[in-house]
């Protein structure tokens, strides 16, 4: 089912509206052929992250530009010295993050990861932990996911089952190939949070670096289904 511009504009500022944890008055929402324009002002990178991710799931979205600026209150300002201390604390206390492989970067508040883990999942783990910190206006994530081990021969399978298991993705509509450390999604999707939680799935498999998402957005996925 095609969904208007107008349509997806408003239910984008429903759910941004619905949302408790954002203001949503200081976000204007600019549509274009399913594409969300983000503008406008939040008081932390958090909340800049948060505000794509519920974007994200309104049906109908095909593409998100998030053009938000992070603006802190006066109680939110801190030193980079500060913001690096805290930093690289937060690293040390998860215990999932090779924090001894990570180094940090602060520049005005923005935060830049680098280094090296062994999966994928503590490459988002090390920029969730930094993500909501006091005072950070954005996040690099330059970490480098190396393979400990070559890809097993049935990694190509594992990924569909992941998919196929994943409540939020129609693995029937997706393709997966996989060349040396690099995964190929083909197909096509019904949303752009589908379409993100599908190369999620696949950058979580072993042996898997990098993730080449060719997958098409297509609400109309849903009226053949």
């Amino acid at each position: 089912m095609h969904r208007s511009d107008s349509e997806i504009q408003k239910d984008v500022t429903d759910e941004l509206r619905w949302d408790p944890a954002l203001r949503e008055d200081d976000i204007a929402v600019a549509v274009r052929d399913g594409v969300v324009t983000l503008a406008g002002f939040v008081v932390s990178y958090a909340d800049k992250w948060r505000a794509e991710r519920v974007v994200s799931k309104v049906k109908g979205v095909r593409g998100i530009a998030n053009d938000l600026q992070v603006k802190l209150p006066s109680t939110s300002q801190r030193a980079d010295p500060d913001i690096a201390r805290a930093a690289l604390d937060a690293l040390k206390w998860d215990i999932v993050v090779p924090s001894d492989r990570i180094t940090v970067r602060v520049e005005n508040g923005w935060v830049t990861l680098e280094g090296e883990a062994d999966w994928y999942f503590q490459r988002e783990a090390a920029e969730r932990d930094v993500r909501n910190l006091t005072g950070v206006k954005g996040v690099t994530n330059l970490i480098t996911v190396r393979a400990q081990q070559p890809a097993p021969s049935d990694v190509k399978q594992r990924i569909k089952e992941a998919l196929q298991r994943g409540a939020q993705v129609d693995a029937e509509h997706i393709i997966v190939e996989v060349e040396g450390h690099k995964a190929i999604l083909r197909g096509t999707v019904r949303s752009y949070a589908e379409w993100r939680d599908a190369e999620r799935a696949a950058r979580n498999a072993p042996g898997i670096t990098e993730v080449d998402n060719r997958l098409t957005i297509d609400p109309g996925v849903y009226a053949a289904t």
